[in-house]
């Protein structure tokens, strides 16, 4: 055999092998999709404190596991302390007030009642004297005096029910519904809340992570100062091209890898698939739409997020969150499912020895 013929030879030989590798790739990524693009998530949460204040002692360090409820930092008090006493005063203050105006509400509603009883006395003398006075027994300036004693019995009696109604407003129907006591109480609420909140508890199990503060510190609320990596199992997000989940539906199969366990493998399931990508999303604002500009002649596929449950999760610490990880789809029915099965697994736990090296 001629060097041509060799030479030639080894081109059929790359061809064909370039040619089925390219016809197992597209296969493989229609049927049991991979992809490298996946990691390890847990929740996260933010810790803030809510009120402001220098911290005073805070109990956990960077690392530590913590209960539900547990203390993580302590601010200092002082301040609020002084805002509940005061607050405490004020609705003492507000009650007495409340009291002084319940007596003067009887008082009032006394005088309404002799004032209608002095009403009604005059009315009944007028009706003597209207009498007396069209036989000429008694003189007109006698029955004149008797009409404005009626006038004054009955402005009297408006009075006293004008002074009624002020009272009764300002006391409500009881005296929780005084509205001076109820704003009292409310800033009292308030001050007792804002005191609680001077000690930050953990919201949920976790570890802490990314401790931002130490005592003397000034924490000001609502701007995070350490971060809590739940308890709970974590789960793997990973992103696959869109034409690649054609097949795939809710709870098939899945294996991962992760970087940091080289060699082992971990069953999943398929928990849900992304319903959108944000580049994808609109945004009502009036302004004209902003189209993509690309000069390249193939362009970059669009990826969609897949959640996967792990069935064997590893252990907390063993996993960061965002560790790299790579997922491992397998079809469930079919003849080409069979095969793409095959295929998988070997392709996924090769992958699995190959992360010793990298």
């Amino acid at each position: 055999m001629t060097p041509e013929q060799r030479f030639g030879r080894w081109v059929r030989l790359a061809l064909a092998a370039f040619f089925l590798i390219f016809v197992y790739v597209v296969w493989m990524d229609l049927h049991a999709p991979l992809t490298t693009l996946a990691r390890a998530q847990r929740y996260v949460v933010q810790v803030a404190p809510q009120v402001d204040g220098q911290v005073m002692d805070v109990p956990v360090a960077d690392g530590d596991r913590v209960e539900r409820g547990d203390v993580l930092f302590r601010v200092d008090d002082r301040d609020y302390r002084l805002a509940r006493d005061a607050a405490e005063l004020a609705v003492t203050g507000a009650g007495q007030d409340n009291t002084v105006m319940l007596a003067e509400l009887a008082g009032a509603r006394a005088r309404v009642t002799g004032a209608r009883a002095t009403l009604e006395e005059a009315r009944r003398k007028q009706r003597r004297l209207d009498n007396l006075h069209r036989s000429g027994a008694v003189s007109r300036q006698q029955w004149e005096e008797v009409q404005v004693a009626v006038e004054q019995a009955r402005a009297d009696l408006e009075a006293a029910r004008a002074e009624t109604k002020r009272l009764s407003t300002r006391l409500g129907d009881g005296d929780q519904d005084n509205l001076a006591l109820a704003r009292a109480m409310n800033q009292l609420e308030t001050a007792r809340l804002q005191l609680r909140r001077t000690e930050v508890k953990a919201p949920l199990a976790g570890v802490v992570t990314d401790r931002q503060l130490q005592v003397g510190h000034y924490a000001r609320a609502r701007e995070p100062v350490l971060s809590l990596v739940s308890d709970e199992p974590a789960w793997v997000a990973a992103d696959f091209r869109e034409k690649s989940l054609r097949h795939t539906r809710d709870g098939d199969r899945a294996e991962v890898v992760f970087d940091a366990l080289p060699g082992r493998v971990f069953e999943a399931r398929v928990g849900t698939r992304g319903w959108g990508v944000r580049q994808g999303q609109g945004t009502p604002d009036g302004a004209l739409a902003q189209v993509e500009d690309s000069d390249r002649w193939v362009r970059d596929a669009q990826r969609a997020r897949v959640r996967l449950v792990l069935l064997d999760p590893p252990p907390q610490r063993a996993l960061m969150v965002g560790a790299r990880a790579t997922v491992q789809l397998y079809p469930e029915h079919g003849v080409a499912a069979a095969v793409a099965r095959v295929f998988g697994w070997a392709q996924i736990r090769a992958l699995a020895v190959l992360h010793y090296l990298y």
